[in-house]
């Protein structure tokens, strides 16, 4: 029996010996890869988090000056460790990551600042893996498709690379390749997250994150499908054509997949980057007014939102032809639907922030799902203090001083926030994440919060909120609709001219006398 156990011991020695000799000597095995490897990453990191969470508050007196600056440091610690985490069970898990990175003002800014590093720690594939799928979704080697292909990748994200490349008819394009393994990894990292969240929740029952892992399950599958991606690429263009300073780069369909996406090449520079469009001598608030126009028309018009806007995925560029400014919209595999009566409340809602009708804000966020956590979905919107939206949040600019205060709010208020994300529909979720991305562009060109991108999203509110009502009314009807729609916007253009006489004397002048005359468009 003892000879046999020995036996028995010496052959499993040998098997790990070879097993653990083999992965180590094949580079394209990857032991990060393995099921159990990633469950028990995950698992360890979340309960080493809970544990951090549970021990180092407990002691000390809650809201007390020890208590914040504790637990600021457990915040830094935990957004630390989930970031490490992230980083090496990789796909799924940095795109979630990138997900919270982006809530600048709804998650304390210990995680935010921290997890903003995964949009430039994502994975790269090697050449063999590129090889690989491009080989195994296009049926030719590379060296067959191309005259040229970049090994290094233009850029690296959560689910994919992008490598420039010349066709064999001499275009130059750029080609995005998924990562070979994030397809089959995603669904299991999903239920694990998920699982996790559940856990937690038994730990921490005032907090609700089960959003993320809903909002995780519904749109992966479709940003794992560049076909899907390609059809959003084209609606958008057709969408926003009489946008000649928006470019969204043509989809090459027959070299195609959902696994590799072949499109126009287009440079130029990240739209947060002012040193390059001063050396290149594009305005700086031209830029930001255009997008502004550009998103507004999305969400409050047509309803169809681009929900991934951070600076990789925005380009500023001259035009070759004209030298007039351009945006660049890259990425396009995730976009909100938003559904008609969403979209009108939100309308109204917006409105009614922008001119300070405290009523009909209180009345649109409550159709929105936030009870009586009303101004802190309205401060939530706005990233400005519930004084602010009280005197009205297009009266004055975001102040240092505030912006610090809404900061250290979403720490404070964090477990109201987590139920209110899990009360308000689904839809608005993206468009929370939407919203920090482009007020993260703003302040990085100092365009943050004027007074014109309201004036813009309002124009935006008029005209969707007229199309609906003349839907289905009679034709003197909509003769009055259109004339009241018509009154409104040339009320928001005399707001706009006031703006800019504001500072001569003589507009300050004019103000007065013309201010209280102006009532707001509704």
């Amino acid at each position: 029996m003892a000879r046999r156990a020995l036996k028995l011991a010496s052959w499993t020695s040998m098997a790990l010996a070879a097993s653990g000799f083999y992965l180590y000597s094949n580079k394209y095995l990857d032991p990060n890869d393995f099921g159990a490897v990633r469950v028990g990453r995950a698992v360890a990191t979340t309960a080493i988090i809970s544990y951090d969470y549970l021990t180092s508050l407990r002691s000390v007196p809650y809201g007390s000056e020890e208590y914040l600056k504790l637990r600021s440091e457990v915040h830094l610690r935990s957004a630390r460790r989930l970031c490490e985490l992230c980083c090496a069970n990789r796909g799924t898990f940095i795109k979630v990551g990138q997900h919270l990175g982006a809530l600048d003002y709804l998650l304390p800014q210990e995680y935010t600042s921290t997890l903003k590093v995964l949009h430039s720690r994502a994975p790269q594939s090697s050449m063999q893996e590129i090889r690989q799928v491009i080989r195994e979704d296009l049926g030719k080697e590379i060296h067959d498709l191309f005259v040229s292909f970049d090994d290094t990748p233009l850029g690296t994200a959560s689910l994919a690379q992008v490598h420039k490349a010349v066709l064999r008819d001499g275009r130059t394009v750029a080609v995005k390749v998924q990562h070979p393994k994030v397809q089959a990894q995603s669904s299991k990292d999903i239920l694990l997250m998920e699982v996790l969240v559940l856990a937690v929740k038994q730990l921490f029952p005032e907090f609700e994150f089960m959003w993320l892992v809903d909002e995780a399950k519904k749109n992966l599958p479709l940003e794992l499908d560049f076909l899907n991606e390609g059809r959003n690429a084209e609606k958008v263009a057709q969408m926003l054509q009489h946008f000649d300073f928006l470019k969204v780069p043509q989809i090459f369909w027959e070299l195609s997949t959902k696994r590799v996406l072949l499109m126009e090449f287009v440079d130029g520079g990240q739209v947060n980057d002012r040193d390059y469009m001063e050396r290149n001598k594009i305005d700086v608030n031209e830029i930001s007014r255009h997008l502004g126009k550009m998103y507004s028309e999305m969400v409050f018009v047509h309803g169809f939102v681009h929900c991934d806007p951070h600076p990789g995925n925005v380009l500023v560029r001259k035009r070759p032809d004209t030298g007039k400014a351009e945006i660049v919209l890259l990425d396009h595999g995730l976009y909100q639907v938003l559904t008609e009566e969403f979209r009108l409340d939100y309308c109204h809602l917006w409105q009614s922030l922008i001119w300070t009708d405290m009523k009909r804000v209180k009345k649109y966020c409550q159709r929105l799902g936030a009870g009586d956590l009303y101004p802190l979905l309205a401060c939530m919107l706005t990233a400005r203090s519930w004084n602010s939206v009280n005197r009205g949040i297009s009266q004055a600019p975001v102040t240092a001083a505030e912006d610090s205060e809404i900061r250290n709010n979403a720490a404070t208020y964090l477990p109201q926030i987590s139920q209110l994300l899990s009360h308000v529909p689904r839809q608005m979720l993206l468009i929370f994440k939407t919203n920090d991305l482009l007020r993260g562009i703003e302040a990085a060109l100092g365009t943050r919060a004027s007074a014109s991108s309201f004036l813009n999203m309002s124009r935006c509110c008029v005209r969707a909120l007229a199309a609906h009502k003349k839907k289905t009314c009679s034709f003197f009807r909509r003769i009055q609709i259109s004339f009241s729609e018509a009154f409104s916007l040339w009320q928001i253009n005399l707001h706009e001219l006031i703006l800019r006489v504001k500072g001569l004397r003589l507009g300050r002048r004019l103000l007065a006398l013309l201010c209280w005359r102006l009532p707001a468009p509704h």
